[in-house]
């Protein structure tokens, strides 16, 4: 008989957060910028997304997510790209 103690929890629980987030079906347009957007289109995009999460019941899920696969794209937890390269290198520097 096979051991099922050694095998791992449902995946489905580690994501499972996803479905309650404010933007799940909202255009995905909303959070990820298109290619060469810049100036004050793409911070008003960004600021608009941002207002969205604010709102959300799981953003510091999201935001932890985002921040511990080091999600190269789009605005994630309330925090852009740029934010969350920030926030890394921050943190990489207290680490070392």
């Amino acid at each position: 008989m096979t051991d099922a103690s050694r095998l791992p929890g449902p995946v489905m629980d580690l994501w499972e957060w996803q479905y309650e987030g404010a933007c799940r079906e909202m255009d995905t347009e909303l959070f990820f910028h298109p290619e060469g957007e810049r100036g004050s289109t793409r911070r008003r995009r960004a600021e608009n997304a941002k207002a969205i999460c604010a709102t959300c019941p799981v953003i510091k899920e999201c935001r932890e997510h985002a921040l511990s696969v080091r999600e190269p794209y789009g605005v994630w937890g309330g925090m852009t790209e740029e934010e969350r390269r920030a926030h890394l290198s921050t943190h990489d520097r207290k680490s070392a």
